[in-house]
């Protein structure tokens, strides 16, 4: 049950937070379907599954991650922040923009156990598959994309979404 509401939420403020998105400059389809977006138009907003002020932040480039159909998101570590174990409802593709992403799988959260994916580098997170990710020494933005809507399910409910890893 305190799955189901940590996704539930999850996916309420995505909701509220993937409008603003839209609201503030996102591509939007040209009269052909084409989306462009310039640099200066992706603005950069809280992350909402962030209850430790870590930081975190998110952008919404295309599509709306708590909707049905296709997405592209970006997501802001900062040093030394890392998801704890958890899955998604869809097949994610995670392509490191800036930094090194640290990588984790299985339940048991061991950021010294991670694997690197460098900047250009590419991981798919098969949905339903127990993860962790993030950030060791220095910023990271992992652009992410998917099929929505988008849900995260803590393996353990008592976990907190994010914590700060050592290396």
């Amino acid at each position: 049950m305190r799955k189901v509401k940590i996704a539930l939420l999850t996916g309420s403020l995505m909701v509220a937070f993937g409008a603003a998105g839209f609201a503030l400059g996102q591509g939007k389809p040209d009269s052909q379907g084409f989306v462009r977006v310039q640099p200066e138009e992706m603005k950069w907003f809280p992350y909402p599954g962030d209850p430790g002020g870590f930081g975190l932040t998110e952008q919404f480039i295309i599509g709306d991650p708590s909707k049905p159909g296709f997405y592209v998101m970006r997501l802001k570590f900062p040093p030394n922040v890392m998801s704890t174990p958890h899955t998604h409802g869809e097949d994610r593709t995670g392509i490191v923009i800036k930094g090194t992403w640290y990588t984790g799988t299985g339940p048991d959260w061991d950021p010294a156990k991670t694997v690197g994916i460098k900047q250009g580098g590419v991981m798919l997170h098969p949905h339903g598959t127990v993860h962790y990710d993030g950030a060791r020494d220095e910023e990271v933005i992992v652009q992410l994309s998917g099929i929505g809507p988008t849900s995260k399910i803590q393996v353990r409910s008592t976990d907190p979404s994010f914590a700060k890893g050592k290396n």
